[in-house]
């Protein structure tokens, strides 16, 4: 379950010294083709890291040989020096491997505001040029954690071809095209055009429906690269449909890891006159620290859901609407209905479903309950 799954891939991680634990924190994914093909989405924030705005260069072409990857710095609001440090490693990565630095994407993620010592990562990436391997993968998903517990992996097979990827992210999960960073390879043969498509459809619905804490990175991305080595081109219908499926999985599993959380929570909205609104509505709730802080007490406080929802312009009636926590529907039609006593919150798993009776159109948005934890996490600890 790892990005060296599909054919053509080689992955490494190693210990650049950048974390002050002393952990792996730099990683290097490669596509040894026989294509290379590529697509990537990032961030919408407008205050970009410095290998953001390298990588949007880069990928234009929609060929990527390599991407490298480190923790332990953002590399962001470091100007100009920041800048020629992702050159530099793009560049470092190039020489090693024998392509052009204009073919390299560049990632970072840590803290803000502080320089990366670009000495470390140049002999990071001698390090991890040296060690890549087809089984690396899983190495070069632990080297990108932060405050991560766990390494998040996925891999998705089908007839001939298959889907591997690899995500970091804890905090700062708010929809911005991607909010986190994510590597994904797969086999198969298809231009960078309909790998721009297919990634942006799945993020769609996929990282872009998990909102943890609403919390905007600067370093964003999600990369999708293609080798061709298997020599199957599938139907872009059903190559969009596996990648949604692992991008979702991925989510699901950053969702789980978010930074402090004691509960998962899915928003499904039914019922409403487009799928907009229906987003609309589901973030208005996982947004809402008063709900959030509900669900951390156990409390199925329906009302704290009408309240969030009537803030949104979305095309409903709030005296029409039904809510449902855990399968209780607690409120219909903008009143009281069954007792809140009766539903459950004790378990890690929340559903809350909002019936909007005023359309067809559904979608649903994961979140997290705010806890202790998390306020502690992100003010004891620079992240």
């Amino acid at each position: 379950m790892t990005v060296t799954a599909p054919k053509g891939f080689s992955a490494a991680g190693v210990t650049a010294g950048l974390k002050k634990s002393g952990r792996p924190d730099l990683s290097l994914v490669v596509n040894t083709g026989p294509k290379k093909a590529a697509a990537a989405v990032f961030t919408s924030n407008r205050a970009q890291a410095n290998p953001v705005i390298w990588s949007k260069q880069a990928i234009s072409d929609g060929v990527v040989e390599a991407v490298v990857l480190n923790s332990g710095g953002a590399n962001c609001f470091t100007g100009a020096q920041g800048f020629q440090t992702a050159h530099a490693t793009a560049e470092a990565v190039a020489e090693h491997l024998g392509v052009s630095a204009g073919d390299v994407l560049v990632c970072s993620t840590g803290l803000i505001g502080e320089q990366l010592d670009r000495e470390k990562v140049l002999a990071g990436v001698a390090a991890a040029s040296e060690a890549l391997s087809s089984d690396g993968g899983h190495n070069a998903a632990v080297a990108i954690m932060t405050t991560d517990t766990v390494p998040k992996t996925v891999l998705i097979e089908r007839d001939g071809w298959s889907i591997g990827g690899m995500a970091k992210g804890a905090g700062m999960l708010a929809p911005g095209l991607a909010t986190m960073l994510v590597v994904i390879t797969t086999d198969v043969d298809l231009d960078s055009s309909a790998l721009d498509a297919a990634l942006r459809e799945a993020t769609r619905v996929s990282f872009d429906r998990l909102d943890s804490d609403g919390c905007m990175s600067t370093n964003d991305q999600v990369t999708l690269m293609a080798s061709a080595a298997s020599g199957v081109t599938p139907a872009i219908d059903e190559f969009t449909a596996a990648l949604t499926e692992a991008c979702s999985d991925l989510a699901r599993q950053l969702q789980a890891d978010a930074e402090g959380a004691s509960h998962d929570i899915a928003i499904e909205v039914v019922g409403a006159a487009s799928e907009d609104d229906a987003v609309e509505v589901g973030r208005a709730v996982a947004r809402n620290n008063l709900f959030k802080a509900a669900v951390f007490g156990n409390d199925p406080n329906w009302g704290r859901v009408l309240a969030a929802i009537g803030t949104t312009s979305a095309d409903f009636d709030p005296y029409q609407v039904d809510v449902s926590m855990n399968g209780v529907r607690v409120c219909h039609a903008g009143e009281p209905d069954q007792p809140r006593d009766l539903v459950d919150l004790t378990q890690r798993s929340v559903h809350v479903l909002i019936d909007l009776r005023n359309g067809d159109a559904e979608a649903t948005v994961l979140t997290n309950d705010l806890t202790h934890d998390y306020v502690h996490e992100n003010s004891a600890y620079s992240s």
